[in-house]
């Protein structure tokens, strides 16, 4: 398996399952969407028992929970965790999904797992190219998505992305996602025809980089409903089912980039593609093989 991206696929060994989970994770409306059904966000409550709630259960289910690599956005810090097989079961029971099979609960929490890391890897990749300003993002995207990445003046590298909150939209389908649909009926053999299965909104909270004017003045930086100093960022992610591999296993893509809601986020995208696309038309390939061979 490998990190995701919206032009790599994500070997999983099972479906797919779910998000991060907070101990205090709020519950919402239901979908139909396999994905939403396990979104422990909006299906799991937040007193889920690691114990058997039903006696249709006849396997016996880990109950130890994995921290993820991914800092939650509030004042108790830490990492976001994920919930145990045992309850994912309990869940998807309360939900009435009775038919679940108990032998593949471990596999979808591995999915779940999974999932979740490359879709924060993506968003990290985005913030280590933006979160210091447009210039710095790019100079990086200069250097295409296989360039070496660069550090900012001060020689640091950009400060780390928290994730505050996120939700399941399953019923939102976003412009990109109705743009490539309408394209797969006008050129089917090109674009795939399968829309995504579900979608998901990561907010997280990027550290502002401080003004000259700040950085000059010795009173303390004001705060706001993000947190002192932290600027709220919504991501968007498509998740799209690829056919599946030789072995059986399914494949699934991850579409992450940043939503249109900012005018800094539209440059960010065209900075992103059009970088790239710069670098590849300008051989830049064969610059960095040849900086890498001395």
């Amino acid at each position: 398996m490998h990190a995701a991206s919206p032009s790599a696929s994500v070997t999983a060994p099972s479906p797919p399952a779910s998000c991060p989970v907070a101990t205090n994770a709020p519950s919402s409306a239901s979908s139909s969407s396999t994905l939403s059904k396990l979104n422990p966000l909006n299906y799991m409550p937040s007193n889920l028992s690691q114990r058997r709630e039903t006696s249709l259960q006849t396997v016996d289910l880990p109950t130890e929970r994995t921290v993820s690599s991914i800092p939650k956005g509030d004042a108790q810090g830490g990492n976001w965790e994920y919930p145990s097989p045992q309850q994912m079961y309990n869940a998807m029971v309360r939900k009435g999904h009775t038919d679940t099979p108990q032998d593949a609960v471990e596999a979808m929490v591995e999915v779940h797992n999974f999932l979740n890391e490359g879709a924060w890897a993506e968003i990290v990749e985005w913030e280590r190219r933006f979160a210091g300003g447009l210039a710095r993002g790019w100079r990086e995207c200069a250097r295409g998505e296989d360039g070496l990445p660069q550090a900012d003046e001060a020689g640091s590298p950009a400060p780390q992305p928290r994730l505050a909150r996120f939700m399941g939209r399953p019923q939102d389908r976003t412009p990109k996602a109705s743009l490539l649909q309408l394209l797969s009926q006008l050129a089917p053999a090109t674009f795939s025809t399968e829309p995504p299965f579900d979608r998901h909104d990561w907010y997280i909270q990027r550290p502002s980089p401080p003004s000259p004017s700040s950085s000059s003045s010795s009173s303390p930086p004001s705060s706001s409903s993000e947190g002192a100093g932290q600027i709220e960022i919504r991501y968007v992610i498509d998740y799209y089912a690829g056919p599946p591999e030789s072995t059986g296993e399914p494949v699934f893509y991850l579409d992450v980039r940043p939503a249109l809601d900012r005018p800094s986020a539209v440059a960010e995208r065209v900075m992103r593609w059009g970088g790239d696309v710069w670098w590849r038309a300008s051989g830049g390939e064969a610059r960095l093989q040849s900086e890498r061979g001395r």
